[in-house]
């Protein structure tokens, strides 16, 4: 059965491991402000998930990660429902997330998950393909 909560400052090391583009200071600050839930199997950590708020009100989906051996086995969906429902629970009405253009396997999962596509961004110097955005409503 996955377990999932937000971060604990016990989480910061395994996070800085498995989130690592990000670097420990900003982590540690994702964490201090509730921005991480992480996802444990029998104790195990095994994936997470994390957020923040586009334009500081519309909850975005940054990152969501299972561990390998743990994929396709519903961790990435019960985060993310957890998510959702504290989402909803702070009164948002909309879901923000996005991905490169190229990457149709997290397309895929966001759409299952009720989102839908809503535009694209070029952003170069930062990335070599545009971003794609998507939304789902909650309200």
């Amino acid at each position: 059965m996955v377990e999932v909560a937000s971060a604990s400052q016990t989480d910061i090391a395994w996070l800085v491991r498995e989130d690592a583009n990000l670097g420990q200071p900003w982590i540690s600050r994702c964490v201090a402000l509730g921005e991480y839930l992480v996802a444990r199997e029998d104790g195990e950590m095994v994936g997470f998930l994390r957020f923040s708020r586009f334009w500081g009100r519309v909850p975005y989906m940054e990152m969501i990660r299972v561990l390998p051996g743990h994929r396709r086995s519903g961790v990435g969906t019960t985060l993310f429902l957890a998510w959702e429902a504290a989402m909803r629970g702070e009164g948002a009405r909309l879901l923000m997330t996005s991905s490169e253009c190229d990457e149709s396997r997290p397309q895929d999962w966001h759409r299952r998950n009720g989102f839908i596509e809503t535009g694209a961004i070029e952003l170069p110097g930062l990335q070599s393909v545009p971003e794609v955005f998507f939304i789902k409503h909650i309200a």
